[in-house]
């Protein structure tokens, strides 16, 4: 049967092709780690289990879920409280906050309620692959902003030709960021809100990793910069700083016509975040601020250990200052792919090749941290007996 199509222009997300490369090995009895996925291996804290058992208990929570296509009321008010005390910033529950079935949903809803078939829509290169492929599914032509080191990975807004910025009506951007661990500044976001007015672009900046900062390192929200409210919105998600991946709850927040038409799109797509799973989530937002803190620790721990075994092997490497992810160059004259492949092969250790995330990860591959200590030793082990 033939299948629409729009299917044919998304290439394969990587991740499941990792996933199956991953499955393929251990059927032949292969001890592969795994250091591809940012899937954090830790549980969900007890207290929001605890509240999903007692929430999910009453029936009351079993049919569809109060306001099921903004998510309820009570967990828009936690969102918003949760951003007044984590960032300063102030959102109306009512028409500035929206819940999710996970950032990477808001990802997709954004694109259909923004873009129309043929319109321009600004990504970072590199760049999480979800963005391409929800900008190609609405329609829209992705057009990459390269993000390089020498920059700090910002994109230069000044070298996005008035041309390509006049037809384009949208933006991805992502800091913390995925993949390169580089984060924004308050100049930056106020250089972002400019150009955004300019060019009337919409703004999507995802904010999934903004708990996930390293060396006193400043927490910001893109809704921090005057402004901001007016050109954009921002995601957020539980999954990272509460390790609730596998719950799939997030949040939208910001300006309110682009809130209003995300809320249009879910309206006509889903019916709701299971009740108890947000009121779950309210106790995370009101409570787990201490589960933050300890899972940047052991965080922190797994850091310096992945990066005293580069330098001990001749890397000269600095340690991105966001994520649980690092983002490290290949050995002089090997290419992403030829090093995640060396590393797998012979070491039996799946990391992320950069080109996975655009052309411009060429010459970098991704770890990510989130695997058991013992399993991080062990895998830095292997890559020093084979790199040595």
């Amino acid at each position: 049967m033939e299948l629409a199509q729009r299917l044919s222009a998304i290439p394969p997300y990587p991740f499941m092709e990792l996933r199956r490369k991953i499955g393929d090995a251990r059927k032949k009895g292969v001890d592969v780690i795994s250091l591809g996925v940012g899937d954090p291996v830790e549980s969900t804290p007890e207290g929001v289990i605890r509240e999903l058992a007692r929430q999910a208990e009453d029936q009351a929570n079993h049919p569809y879920p109060p306001d099921e296509e903004k998510g309820m009321l009570l967990f828009r008010e936690a969102v918003a409280a949760w951003y007044r005390r984590r960032y300063g910033v102030t959102l109306d529950p009512e028409t500035e906050a929206l819940g999710l079935i996970g950032s990477k949903e808001g990802v997709h809803h954004f694109v259909l309620a923004r873009v129309n078939p043929g319109d321009v829509v600004l990504m970072t290169d590199p760049g999480y692959p979800a963005y391409r492929a929800s900008i190609l599914i609405g329609g829209g032509e992705p057009v990459s902003v390269p993000i390089l080191p020498e920059n700090g990975y910002l994109p230069k807004l000044e070298d996005i030709s008035a041309s390509v910025a006049s037809k384009a009506v949208a933006m991805f951007l992502n800091y913390p960021n995925n993949p390169t661990g580089a984060v924004a500044t308050r100049a930056f976001f106020a250089d972002l809100v400019a150009f955004a007015r300019e060019y009337d672009v919409a703004i999507c900046h995802d904010g999934a990793y903004s708990e996930m900062l390293f060396d006193g390192t400043e927490r910001l929200s893109f809704l921090n910069a005057p402004g901001a409210m007016d050109v954009g919105i921002e995601l957020n998600s539980l999954s990272k700083p509460y390790n609730m991946t596998g719950w799939r709850i997030g949040m939208a927040v910001g300006n309110r016509a682009l809130i209003a038409g995300l809320s249009k799109v879910k309206e006509n797509t889903d019916s709701g975040i299971f009740a108890p799973i947000q009121h779950a989530a309210i106790w995370a937002l009101e409570h787990e601020d201490a589960h933050i803190a300890r899972m940047l620790e052991i965080y922190a721990k797994r850091r310096t250990l992945v990066v005293d075994t580069l330098r001990s092997l001749g890397w000269k490497y600095d340690p991105p200052k966001g994520t649980f992810y690092l983002w490290i160059p290949t050995p002089e004259g090997m290419s992403s792919l030829d090093f995640a492949t060396l590393l797998f092969e012979q070491a039996s250790v799946v990391v992320a090749a950069g080109t996975a995330y655009g052309q411009y990860g060429e010459g970098f591959v991704r770890i990510a941290l989130t695997v058991p200590d013992a399993r991080l030793e062990e895998a830095m082990d292997r890559i020093r007996k084979v790199l040595s």
